[in-house]
Parts: C-alpha cells; sequence; structure tokens
C-alpha cells in the first residue's frame, strides 16, 4: 500500500516494490490521484497487479471512472483492480463539490452503472438505469472500444453491515478496513459477503477479500517500538472516525473512538495517539521478527483473506526488500 507519490517518483517506486518481489501495489487517494500513479506504474514496472484502494467515487461520473479503469486494464494487461469508495460526507460535499445522499445505495447503483459502462465499450449499446445514474447514450468515438483483456474487477470498500452485503451482492471484492481485525472479519465481513452473494446467486468465493494489515517487525526491541508507534499513531487517526466506533467496542476496547475524538476536538494529537494502549495494538495490528512474520500473518488470516496488503511495508524504504521476502512466502503456494 502506498499513497500517491509525485509522479516523476512512482516510476522507481514501482521497480523498487517488483524487484522486492511484491505481487503488486495498491494505490490509496489523498491529495493526488491513484489513478495516474497507476498509470506511470504500469508503464514502468510490467507485471505489476495493480490496485486503487481506494479511489473516490462520487467527484467522477461512472462514465470517466470507467474509461479511466478501462485503459489502465489494457496498460497492465489485465492487472488492475479498481476500488472505490464513498470517502464521508464532509471531504465529498466540501472539498469535491459533489452529491453524497444515501451514499451506500449511492455507490451500489455506482458500481453498476460501472460495469455497464464496460459492456457498453464492447458492445457499442450502453444501458443502464438506476435509482441515481442514468446511462444510455455511447457513440464509437466517445467509447473506448474492446480491449484484450477481460473487465477489470470492481472492488468496493465496506465497513458496516450493509455496505458488507451491498459488497457481497454486486462487487467482485471487498477492501476491509486497516481496522479490520480478526475477530471483525469473522463476525460482519465473511458473514456480510456471503449473504449479499447468496442474493445475486454467487458464492462467497467469488469475491475477494483484500486485508490492509498493520505489522510491527524487527529482531529487536528497538526496531518494534519504533514501528510500534506508528502504527498507534495511524490507528489513532482511524479510531477517530464515529462510524467505525463499533469495532473496538467489540473487541473489548468500548469507548476508544469518543475519548480519540475528544482529544482531536483539542487539536491534541499526541493525546490521540496515547488512547492506543498496547492491548489495542495486540489486538488490531501483528507483532513478529521477521523470520516468524509471514507464519504470523499466514496464522491470524489466512482462512478468511484473499489477498494481504502491507499497510506499512513501503514506510521504510530500507526495509523494502525485507518485506518483500515475506510477500514472496505468503504468495509461494501452500
Amino acid at each position: 500500500m502506498t499513497t500517491p507519490q509525485p509522479l516523476r517518483a512512482i516510476g522507481d517506486l514501482a521497480k523498487s516494490a517488483r524487484a522486492a518481489g511484491f505481487d503488486g501495489l495498491l494505490f490509496t487517494e489523498t491529495g493526488r490521484t491513484a489513478y495516474l500513479n497507476a498509470a506511470v506504474a504500469a508503464q514502468a514496472a510490467p507485471g505489476l497487479e495493480l490496485s486503487t484502494g481506494v479511489a473516490v467515487a462520487f467527484p467522477r461520473s461512472p462514465f470517466v471512472t470507467a474509461a479511466t479503469a478501462w485503459e489502465l486494464q489494457e496498460a497492465t494487461a489485465g492487472r488492475f483492480r479498481l476500488g472505490l469508495g464513498t470517502q464521508v460526507r464532509t471531504h465529498v460535499v466540501r472539498r469535491y463539490g459533489a452529491e453524497f445522499e444515501h451514499p451506500g445505495p449511492r455507490l451500489r447503483d455506482y458500481v453498476l452503472a460501472v460495469k455497464a459502462c464496460f459492456a457498453a465499450f464492447r458492445t457499442g449499446t450502453l444501458d443502464h438505469h438506476g435509482e441515481f445514474y442514468d446511462l444510455d447514450f455511447i457513440t464509437p468515438q466517445w467509447s473506448a472500444g474492446p480491449i484484450d483483456a477481460p473487465d477489470p474487477l470492481v472492488d468496493v470498500a465496506a465497513v458496516n453491515p450493509w455496505m458488507l452485503r451491498m459488497a457481497g451482492e454486486v462487487a467482485d471484492g471487498v477492501h476491509v478496513h486497516p481496522l479490520g481485525e480478526p475477530g471483525y472479519i469473522a463476525r460482519h465481513v465473511m458473514p456480510g459477503l456471503a449473504e449479499g452473494a447468496a442474493k445475486s446467486g454467487r458464492s462467497i468465493d467469488d469475491i475477494a477479500v483484500i486485508v490492509p494489515v498493520m505489522t510491527i517487525v524487527g529482531d529487536t526491541d528497538e526496531e518494534r517500538h519504533r514501528e510500534r508507534e506508528l502504527v498507534r499513531t495511524s490507528m489513532s487517526f482511524y479510531g477517530s472516525t464515529p462510524n467505525y466506533a463499533f469495532i473496538w467496542d467489540e473487541a473489548g476496547f468500548e469507548g476508544t473512538t469518543a475519548r480519540i475524538r475528544e482529544k482531536q476536538k483539542a487539536g491534541d494529537y499526541a493525546g490521540m495517539a496515547a488512547q492506543i494502549t498496547d492491548e489495542h495494538i495486540a489486538a488490531f495490528a501483528t507483532e513478529s521478527t521477521w523470520d516468524g512474520l509471514s507464519d504470523a500473518l499466514h496464522r491470524r488470516y489466512g482462512h478468511t483473506a484473499t489477498r494481504l496488503v502491507l499497510y506499512n511495508a513501503l514506510a521504510d524504504p530500507e526495509r523494502l526488500e525485507r518485506y518483500g521476502a515475506v510477500a514472496q512466502r505468503l504468495s509461494a503456494p501452500g
């Protein structure tokens, strides 16, 4: 996982990730766009699997998103996954200037509209009529046209039960939240996906479960301490979102979000991180020596995750190769 980088830098990062042994790169979307980074990475390091994880859906029309994903799928020879999410109201309305009402149903319709656009690029007929998007006009001049690759797979970010059921019903995969510890995945993610998949006549095995994992790894206490503090800060950032409060509560840490938000409102960022105890970290992150990390991750996620995204593997360029070796062991058959 990486936040988008300056375009002049992303090519070297992609080459380094491939050389280290990673299967691919997943691009979040912050101030820079995930799609442009993916395009540069596709040219710099052919063979990498690339994914947006996740791109913000609503500020872009479904057609624009579909056309962008289509070109990236062609550029990667079929190794691109389109990951979409809603973001939160403040960002979508006040930063992007886009609609946000009914975000769950809107994203469901958006995914179906994107897939209708994929079909239109192959057939020349666009025919989607949903609750939020009506698309029925395309001409050869304005179509991307067929490509020599399958349609891009479309994944969505989901946290609450309704969104998980929706992902199982209409998407090809789900991006689990970085706070998605194994208990949450077992209680909510897998049952929700299974229920949604059954609604559309599919099996849960048809849905990719994409899990970002926060790791604390090192062969000395000093190494692990430094990474532990980075993870503590990341968890406090995510833990400040009210919609995620139930994840903490169900894991036995009731009131965590309220305590973090109190510090956040006071501008006390160190105090926010201080609300994340070592017990929180033990439950939500994976801590290990280098030799034991792949086995530790497999024990925690091997029975649920389709693919693991190493959340902080690129945070330290000097350790990239060591994380790459872990990724290779995780990808090895058996």
